[in-house]
């Protein structure tokens, strides 16, 4: 495993720009995998973009975490895992500019994803009580982590019921597009959409890895705090897969895989801060933390909760072909990062 931080400035820049180019194809094809396997089985694309593209496509920012973690930097390994979260939600934004049709929000609402957002604030407000709890832990490890395993197991269910037998529906209008399987996959196989995902998805891994590695890298000269690092050069880095997979989610028509894929893969992300404090052996790395990393989960927070008034204010056509909540996302994003390096 190569020490990027010994290699030279320009070879980690080659380095970076090949793991990018690396995850906008496989991306492409990893969302078009998934989309299949959706209306093959029956799952749905939110269900889908939570369990294959969200989990698969965070693993890198997860690998990065615990080494961050066992290398004793809790900072850095929070900050990573939040600051993809942040980094992620800020991407969904983007994506909706690229729809021209309608607001993503309104034409992508489902009750699966508003359930997805609701499991999302959850995790994260438990991340901001727990720091701020007495260092109680149980052989290293705060009781909140074990809690948090569990509350997500226990909101994916009610997300998968959500699609199986909803309590309630969107307003169908002539922009909404309901994840309903496509005609055209009835003839798919499915094992061959398997074999696919299961080819990308350690290509995307070693790339976004590779992403992660070489952010840093890049950023060790500047003298950056770990939060700094974190929440853009390796948070954003890491991200880059959740960025494309969810492009080519809306060009290939299907938004509910798309905006199911980054709120499922930000729900996965908060379990990284849970898996952190496992490897983590100074004590509960949730209260090794510092400001910045608290400063960042509540960043995160403030965005989920505006991505939810989205979901369900559902406004079909905004500025610049981009709904209000999400314009506040940005914002907020950019108005975090500035906050983060003028510290």
């Amino acid at each position: 495993m190569p020490e990027f931080q010994s290699l030279s400035f320009t070879v980690n820049t080659l380095a970076f720009i090949a793991a990018a180019c690396v995850i906008a194809v496989s991306g492409w094809f990893l969302a078009r995998a998934a989309d299949r396997i959706a209306d093959i089985t029956k799952l749905g694309e939110a269900v889908t973009g939570a369990l294959l593209l969200g989990a698969a496509t965070s693993l890198p920012e997860l690998a990065t975490s615990i080494t961050a973690a066992v290398r004793n930097h809790p900072e850095l390994a929070v900050s990573n895992a939040v600051g993809s979260i942040a980094a992620q939600t800020a991407f969904l934004a983007v994506v909706d500019i690229t729809y021209r049709r309608a607001n993503l929000e309104h034409a992508a609402a489902s009750a699966a994803n508003v359930l997805q957002g609701a499991l999302l604030v959850t995790l994260l407000a438990m991340i901001l009580v727990a720091s701020g709890t007495p260092a109680f832990t149980v052989f290293g490890v705060h009781p909140m982590t074990v809690l948090m395993f569990a509350t997500y197991a226990y909101g994916f269910r009610l997300v998968s019921l959500a699609h199986t037998h909803p309590m309630w529906r969107p307003k169908s209008t002539m922009e909404t597009r309901e994840d309903k399987p496509d005609a055209r996959n009835a003839r798919v196989r499915l094992a061959p959409q398997l074999w696919q995902l299961s080819a990308l998805v350690p290509l995307v891994i070693a790339a976004g890895w590779t992403l992660a590695e070489t952010g840093v890298a890049l950023a060790a000269a500047t003298g950056l705090t770990q939060t700094a690092v974190g929440a853009v050069f390796t948070g954003v880095a890491s991200s880059l897969p959740e960025l494309v997979t969810a492009l080519a989610a809306v060009r290939q028509g299907a938004l509910t895989l798309a905006v199911g894929g980054i709120i499922g893969g930000n729900a996965f992300d908060t379990l990284i801060v849970a898996v952190s404090d496992l490897a983590y052996r100074g004590g509960s790395v949730l209260h090794a933390i510092g400001d910045g990393a608290q400063f960042l989960v509540a960043v995160a927070l403030l965005q989920a909760g505006f991505l939810l008034m989205g979901l369900m204010h559902r406004e079909r056509h905004g500025i610049a072909n981009i709904g209000t909540e999400s314009a506040l996302i940005l914002v907020i994003y950019v108005t975090a990062v500035v906050i983060i390096f003028a510290a």
